[in-house]
């Protein structure tokens, strides 16, 4: 199978640098700022609504308005700046930080090459380029031509190369571009035998993907109307739409393919099928994977196009398909998945089984080759086992460790595939498959500055609050002495079915260098376990991921690996959420906490851009059983003002249009205003930067220069020779 590019819905010099390290490394022991932080006047407005009879204060409504529109939020912004730039200046130890991430991101990086036609396109970055860049080779051992340098796109580094996919032939690019992080994107297409770009222009797709006609002729794309140009970055996403754009032509003569206009909160995403008769659209109302599926026969425009399943009821994800006969992975009396084919030349939807449900979770297929290639999650581990197109066993990919594997897309009738694997101490490394034979090759493996085996990886089970068994990593150096507790950077999410697994960060590397220890709990509210674990952890059982979480924390320190003022706390998005929730809960648990661009206020997230989305596994703050459950544990509406609060450092950036910064700017308000102990509530706001993808690469070693120093002053942790102090 072929996939189509998806656009994803809910990242000093050297020489002063290495001279402050010295002047650190020979100071005496240094310890976190104590003097009385004095907060910005926030303005408190006398906003109170009642909801189902109960009184809602909501006092810094007023900083919910957009920061590009509104002086005032503006100010607040370059106020709480400055005061959090001014304490993370006298932290010991962040020049530390920020050399050494610098260092181990220095490391030359390769995307999964896509082979359209005789070449192979793929991404790679040097190393230190703010974005990573596009080449292409002729063959497999081609010389490399870069194709698109985002680099010079913008002087900050903030405009990204984002979604693309080559045309059949592989003579054209359909590539997207993001700006400062938002949603939107704007299409655009290259001539791939002269580099040169052709004037077609695509705007406002977002949420969608893009895949070419076989014959090349144009593209399909899914995008939501012009919003209000000040209404762009905040307003709600719907009637999305599918259009094809043909080549040489305005976006104005675009063609509507499908949109239902009766249910304007549907999303549609537009595929085409292996063989290019079909285009396959696949619709949502939320986050949950619960679909339509609708075939609109590509070589009869003017036939009806075919509801082939109906109800919004199960997940049924495209593999591919061989004539008649297309291959579903689908949850459809099957919560951990299964392989099923139809045959779409018969009326209705005749389901047959080819691989059976496991007590592993089913991830994702594909076919390569005549083969299907199924990756599995095992215990949040990836396992990939391969079968014929009957569904018979025909063995498995050996992977080097416990780690994740991801890719394998190509075709069925050419059985070469590529696939990245990476664990916490194994950098992304490429591989090449073939299917026929078995054999696996490494493609492009990355030379690092720091010795991976220096590092070790466990895997724990811990018993939550109701006693259900949570998998958790906990990974640290190989000599670190683990019968003392240490500083500790506990991470978690929790939530819409995403399954959290080991992964390389040159960033987390950097604190463990330092002696601190990562543990990653795998809690309820993700897809490890299939949809009985993520049922278990969303709606009105939302509180078991937090009990969840909590829990990791106490075994941590029960198990001697941390003590509680050594432990911190990182989620971000619905993990921010998840670190607001549960200091509310347990202040006393934790000795710092870094909650990244955060839904923390639970009664209002639906009413932004693409808030909506996540009532499936939120619920409907307009519902009462809903809104009492959210009111329980919305962030921003249980701050416990008496209780003793941990470090606080919250991170967001100005143009995020998925978690739209209000959150936490209303959120730290709220705690600044709060008797919440001595510790500081600060808040660090990027510019030009959205919700985490196309961050530039010298936005992200500052951000977690800055995050780490403040996590090593509150835990204790000895950087570069430092002794700081916790509280």
């Amino acid at each position: 199978m072929r996939h189509a590019a998806i656009l994803l819905l809910l990242a000093s010099s050297a020489c002063t640098m290495n001279q402050t390290a010295r002047r650190e490394a020979a100071a005496p022991p240094a310890a976190a700022p104590r003097a009385s932080i004095v907060y910005p006047a926030t303005q408190r407005q006398d906003v109170v609504e009642n909801q189902f009879g109960a009184a809602v204060a909501d006092p810094y409504r007023w900083l919910e308005a957009d920061v590009r529109e509104d002086s005032k939020v503006a100010a607040w912004v370059a106020q709480q700046n400055a005061l959090t730039n001014s304490y993370l200046a006298t932290l010991p130890g962040r020049a530390t930080f920020e050399q050494r991430i610098r260092e181990l991101y220095n490391f030359e990086r390769f995307g999964i090459p896509q082979k359209q036609g005789n070449r192979y396109f793929y991404s790679r970055n040097t190393g230190l380029q703010n974005q990573s860049v596009l080449y292409v080779r002729e063959g497999l051992n081609g010389a490399p031509r870069m194709l698109i340098d985002p680099n010079t796109w913008s002087k900050d580094g903030a405009t990204a190369l984002a979604e693309w996919t080559p045309s059949e032939d592989g003579k054209r690019l359909l590539y997207s571009v993001q700006e400062g992080g938002t949603d939107w994107r704007v299409l655009r297409v290259l001539d791939a035998d002269t580099g040169r770009v052709l004037p077609d222009e695509v705007k406002w797709a977002k949420f969608g993907n893009i895949d070419w006609a076989k014959d090349g002729s144009g593209f399909y794309y899914s995008r939501f109307p012009e919003p209000k140009a000040a209404e762009q970055f905040q307003s709600l996403n719907e009637n999305h739409t599918v259009y094809f754009h043909r080549l040489g032509t305005a976006q104005a003569q675009d063609k509507l393919i499908y949109a239902d206009q009766g249910r304007p909160k549907l999303s549609n995403v537009a595929q085409v099928s292996d063989d290019g008769r079909w285009l396959i659209v696949t619709s949502s109302e939320g986050t949950d994977e619960r679909y339509d599926v609708t075939l609109i026969d590509l070589t009869r425009p003017a036939a009806t196009p075919r509801k082939l399943v109906t109800g919004l009821q199960n997940q049924w994800d495209y593999i591919g398909n061989v004539g008649d006969t297309f291959y579903w992975s689908t949850n459809t009396e099957a919560p951990r998945l299964r392989i099923v084919s139809t045959d779409i030349g018969r009326p209705g939807l005749e389901v047959k089984q080819l691989v059976a449900q496991d007590e592993a979770t089913l991830g994702g297929a594909s076919i390569v080759g005549k083969q299907l290639i199924a990756s599995y999650l095992v215990d949040a581990k990836t396992e990939v086992r391969t079968f014929d197109l009957n569904g018979r066993p025909t063995g498995k990919v050996k992977l080097p460790g416990i780690g994740t594997a991801g890719g394998f897309s190509g075709d069925a009738d050419d059985s070469e595939t590529f696939f990245a694997y990476s664990s916490f101490n194994a950098p992304t490394t490429i591989y090449r498959y073939d299917s026929a034979t078995g054999a696996t090759t490494t493609w492009a493996q990355p030379q690092v500055a720091f010795k991976p085996e220096d590092y070790t990886v466990s895997q724990r089970f811990y018993r939550s609050k109701d006693g259900t068994r949570v998998p958790m990593f906990v990974v640290h150096k190989r000599d670190l002495d683990m019968k003392k507790p240490h500083p500790t950077l506990l991470y978690g999410y929790g939530g819409f079915n995403a399954s959290m697994l080991p992964g390389f960060s040159a960033t987390r590397i950097a604190w463990m260098e330092q002696g601190g220890v990562f543990a990653l709990a795998n809690i309820r509210g993700g897809g490890e376990y299939g949809k009985a674990w993520h049922d278990a952890g969303r709606l009105a059982k939302k509180q078991n991921v937090f009990d969840d979480f909590i829990s990791a924390g106490e075994y941590l320190i029960r198990e001697g690996i941390t003590s509680k003022d050594k432990l911190a706390i990182q989620g971000g998005s619905n993990g921010g959420l998840l670190v607001g929730a549960v200091i509310n809960q347990r202040p006393d648990l934790f000795a710092a906490a870094l909650p990244a661009v955060g839904v923390m206020d639970m009664l209002r997230f639906n009413r932004w851009t693409a808030g909506r989305y996540w009532v499936d596994d939120y619920g409907y703050p307009d519902r009462e059983a809903d809104f009492r459950t959210l009111l329980a544990y919305s962030p921003y509406h249980n701050i416990r003002s008496g209780a003793d609060y941990p470090a606080v450092l919250v991170t967001t950036a100005d143009t995020d249009d998925r978690v739209v910064p209000g959150h936490s700017f209303k959120y730290t308000a709220a705690l600044q205003a709060a008797n919440t102990g001595q510790q500081p509530k600060l808040i660090r706001i990027e510019t030009r930067a959205g919700h985490g993808s196309g961050k530039p690469t010298e936005k992200i070693i500052e951000e977690y220069a800055d995050m780490w120093a403040f996590i090593a002053a509150h835990t204790g942790m000895r950087v570069g020779g430092i002794q700081t102090a916790s509280k």
